[in-house]
């Protein structure tokens, strides 16, 4: 558990994905322009566990949901 509340680089961390702000930036902008209709644990690039754990995050309106709304809206 975070004691303060986690950002990008801690959400790339829990995703094992890359974390630093170069990585964060050049995957991002990889896969920039999802369509508005798709939620972003639908997207093709996450493996399924990658998914299962931002659908569960977002749906718990975990202490990750707004890191992960962040990531979304930078994705969208």
């Amino acid at each position: 558990m975070f004691t303060q509340r986690p950002d990008l680089s801690d959400l790339f961390v829990q995703l094992g994905l890359p974390a630093d702000d170069a990585d964060i930036e050049r995957f991002i902008s990889e896969h920039r322009g999802l369509k508005s209709a798709l939620p972003i644990h639908e997207a093709p690039f996450w493996n399924k566990s990658q998914a299962d754990f931002l659908r569960q995050s977002l749906t718990d309106d975990a202490e990750w949901a707004e890191v992960i709304d962040e990531l979304n809206t930078r994705l969208h």
